[in-house]
């Protein structure tokens, strides 16, 4: 057994390669983001566990789907985002779609549509020594 066998339990590698920070490219609104630190997105199903005779379910139902994410910018990526603001508010800015595209190099695109977002803060962050500003908001 050689030391990849160990690392990938016995799979072989098929291209190497796995999606890293350096495919991802953002956009807001169509607009592409370079000053994106980072970004978090999800959701999250209520479901429950129906009981009837016995001990164990029966069946499952399930409930409401909340979304959630958040983005981490730079203060200039905020400043220039704020701009487009009727009111120089985040919260202000219409609902907006965030498309999150992985390209990797072996060319095979996958794009996460996040819909209807908006900004529920609009926040500053600053300390003494600090050399730039990334300021997370919640979607």
């Amino acid at each position: 057994m050689n030391t990849l066998d160990a690392a990938y339990n016995g799979i072989p590698l098929i291209n190497g390669e796995e999606y890293s920070w350096g495919n991802i490219k953002t956009c807001i609104n169509g607009i592409v983001v370079t000053g994106i630190t980072a970004i978090a997105y999800g959701d999250k199903q209520d479901m429950q566990n129906n009981y009837g005779a016995g001990r164990h379910p029966v069946s499952r139902s399930y409930g409401r789907i909340t979304p959630s994410a958040k983005i981490t910018l730079y203060m200039s990526e905020v400043v220039a985002i704020s701009r487009t603001s009727p009111t120089g508010r985040m919260q202000d800015i219409a609902p907006f779609d965030i498309e999150v595209a992985y390209l990797p190099p072996n060319g095979i695109i996958v794009i996460d549509k996040i819909r209807n977002c908006q900004f529920t803060e609009n926040k500053r962050d600053w300390k003494e020594g600090d050399m730039n500003q990334q300021v997370e908001l919640e979607l």
